[in-house]
């Protein structure tokens, strides 16, 4: 009955339809737990990245896969710390079934976001008068501002972290690839990534706000563009180039165990 207090049996079957060891695993998790991250990933990871497999062939929603780590460990898309994605886990499903249905979903406002009306033909009656070149004729400036701000704060990091950002980002090594070259596990190298792109992202804006003088709409319209087109961004000269001998040992020790 509405509004009425629950019997004893009634909260037993409750609490024995949870899956109290996963809602343990997912709450030390969100304490930071290392000892629980490294159990998660270990047993987490290979059937997180079938689903992706299986969502799309050849590997193109791995990269959702990998930015979940972010957002479980409490580090949102864009750097900013936030409450960790473990917190909506309830323990109603197993944690792999609810991973799976997270991805999903992710995956599902990925497609919506790339659909588009199609457009007339251009020689319709309802074509649209053709744009100008340059809407606004700031972007570019923006652009080189912002770009000379992340080249600042890219030098300022540490060369392990340069070398952790350039490996996944520049050389395109998964997170396990980069855990050997850099004798760390992967729950350690997804944290530590998340950790570096919050500690870019704040140097950036600092750079922006106090030596530009930008406002905060404008340091995330110009965050807006580089993300929606990065045009000739080059992030390996930007962020430096991985080391070539540590990168090639590593791909060369998988290919021998593949």
């Amino acid at each position: 009955m509405a509004g009425s207090s629950p019997t004893a049996s009634e909260i037993d079957a409750y609490l024995g339809s949870l899956h109290l060891e996963d809602l343990a695993l997912a709450s030390a998790c969100a304490e930071g737990n290392e000892s629980a991250w490294e159990h998660f990933v270990r047993e987490q990871r290979p059937a997180l990245y079938r689903c992706a497999d299986a969502l799309e062939a050849g590997g193109g929603a791995r990269d959702l896969a990998d930015s979940l780590y972010g957002e479980l460990f409490g580090v949102g898309a864009q750097g900013d710390a936030r409450q960790s994605l473990f917190r909506h886990f309830h323990g109603r499903s197993t944690l792999a079934t609810w991973l799976r249905a997270v991805l999903a979903q992710r995956y599902v406002d990925r497609m919506r976001s790339r659909r588009v009306d199609p457009l007339p033909e251009d020689d319709s009656p309802g074509a649209p008068a053709a744009a100008p070149a340059h809407l606004d004729p700031d972007r570019d400036r923006r652009r080189d501002v912002t770009e000379r701000a992340l080249q600042q704060a890219a030098a300022a990091l540490p060369a392990r972290d340069r070398l952790r950002v350039g490996c996944y980002y520049a050389e395109g090594l998964t997170l396990a690839q980069i855990g050997r070259v850099l004798g760390e596990h992967e729950a350690t190298v997804s944290r530590q990534l998340a950790r570096v792109r919050k500690s870019i992202r704040v140097a950036v804006e600092r750079v922006l706000r106090d030596e530009a003088g930008w406002t905060s709409a404008q340091i995330s319209q110009a965050f807006a563009e580089i993300a929606d087109d990065p045009g000739s961004l080059d992030l390996r000269r930007l962020l430096g180039r991985a080391e070539r001998k540590e990168v090639d040992l590593d791909r060369s020790k998988d290919e021998r165990q593949s």
